[in-house]
């Protein structure tokens, strides 16, 4: 399975116990959400490596796999937004699990209803509502369609890319030719500072770079500035 930019948001669903499955499947597919349900760390892993979510909720009680251990890996490796959702209801836990990565802590039980809510709120910042507008950038030959998650170059290319990328790419847009520091990238995309948080930005610029076609040795469009942030060179217009 492939990510596709015209369908809704993609749920990835790890948890041990059936029912849980279900019920998270069930609310999440009829709030228009696409999802995928695993039993054990190891085929819901295997599964990251055909297909790219947007979401990932994790239960920390895996029977195969550490699920605090998983979640930094996430964090580091992956662009999607990471959602504990777990029987774990100690501050400890709960204060661990956001240090190592994780964009929000659910305890069981849940409502249905909230994980939605909480998904969605996760979500928002990565797409404008109807009366935003400015749903539509143009840059140095690229358009991004922030509506369909899908950039499309001058040529016709069309390459898709993840709410968490487009997180990303939105900041980028929305300040060109300004410095953007870590600092401010944590407090407008949310999520727990440190070095998780550090990663996973870097992971989600490489992929920026790579499906813009950018020389990960130099690129022209997105610019580190070593010990201070990022700075976006392109023009950019919106529509």
């Amino acid at each position: 399975m492939t990510h596709s930019p015209a369908a809704q948001p993609h749920v990835a669903i790890l948890d041990d116990e059936a029912e849980i499955r279900r019920i998270l499947a069930e609310a999440l597919t009829d709030a228009g959400f696409r999802t995928s349900t695993y039993s054990r760390a190891t085929e819901f892993e295997a599964a990251l490596k055909r297909t790219a979510p947007d979401v990932c909720l994790v239960d920390l009680g895996l029977p195969d796999r550490d699920g605090l251990a998983l979640v930094h890996r996430l964090a580091l490796e992956s662009g999607a937004t990471i959602i504990i959702i777990s029987g774990r209801a100690g501050t400890s836990d709960r204060v661990t699990g956001l240090e190592l990565g994780a964009d929000d802590y659910i305890i069981k039980p849940f409502e249905p209803a909230e994980v939605v809510a909480r998904i969605r709120a996760r979500l928002r910042k990565a797409r404008p509502t109807p009366d935003e507008g400015g749903s539509v950038a143009r840059f140095n030959g690229w358009e991004a369609q922030f509506d369909r998650y899908l950039l499309v170059g001058d040529d016709g290319t069309e390459v898709p890319f993840s709410h968490a990328e487009g997180e990303v790419l939105r900041l980028f847009l929305e300040a060109p030719k300004r410095l953007i520091s870590r600092t401010q990238m944590q407090e407008q995309l949310g999520g727990a500072a440190g070095e998780s948080f550090d990663r996973a930005m870097d992971v989600r610029i490489s992929r920026l770079r790579a499906k813009l076609g950018e020389d990960p040795k130099n690129p022209r469009l997105i610019k580190t500035i070593y010990g201070a942030g990022y700075i976006f060179l392109g023009d950019v217009s919106w529509h």
